[in-house]
């Protein structure tokens, strides 16, 4: 099974309502290795952001899952705005996953530019656009897509609602897992 995945970054160390707390990542990290299990993951494709990325990323590494990472834009500029940005030091493990997915030859980046208001959702997109091209080329049985959240948009302009509303537009199945 291929394993389509978005989700919270960290929250902001002042954030005004928390979606995904520091003290959340144990928990979150355990519920998705059980996830991969369970479904029998054989290929992850994800983003690589501070948070539902980066432990998705790390989960299916321990399982030996391969991993498929799409950027909106260049590795460097990414780590600056969607890794270091938040609490925690995600920057080593950010680089050390990276690494990895480079070697094998599953880093994708959109060359979007990195002030580009739709850059996030090109790579939403094309994360779905995988997550399919795989199964069609490889012959994976099926795909599902994997939205980690608190279980709520938080407005109109919410990346990881649109993401779970257009894996169901393209008949994918979306599970939730929950960041508290």
């Amino acid at each position: 099974m291929i394993v389509a995945l978005a989700g919270r970054r960290i929250d902001k160390a002042n954030a005004d309502r928390p979606r995904f707390p520091l003290t959340s990542v144990g928990l979150v990290s355990e519920r998705l290795g059980r996830l991969f299990s369970e479904k029998k993951a054989s290929t992850l494709v994800c983003s690589a952001a501070c948070g539902a990325d980066l432990l998705a990323l790390q989960a299916a590494g321990n399982l030996g899952i391969r991993r498929r990472i799409v950027l909106p834009f260049a590795r460097s500029r990414f780590r600056e705005t969607s890794v270091l940005d938040r609490p925690g030091d995600w920057g080593p493990l950010f680089d050390a996953i990276c690494d990895e997915v480079v070697e094998e030859g599953d880093l994708v980046s959109l060359d979007c530019s990195d002030d580009d208001p739709c850059a996030y959702s090109a790579a939403s997109s094309a994360i779905l656009e995988e997550a399919l091209r795989l199964q069609r080329t490889e012959e994976h049985e099926s795909v599902v897509v994997v939205i980690v959240w608190e279980g709520a948009a938080r407005g109109e302009d919410d990346e990881t609602a649109a993401f779970a509303k257009k894996a169901e537009a393209l008949g994918i199945d979306v599970e939730e897992t929950l960041t508290t």
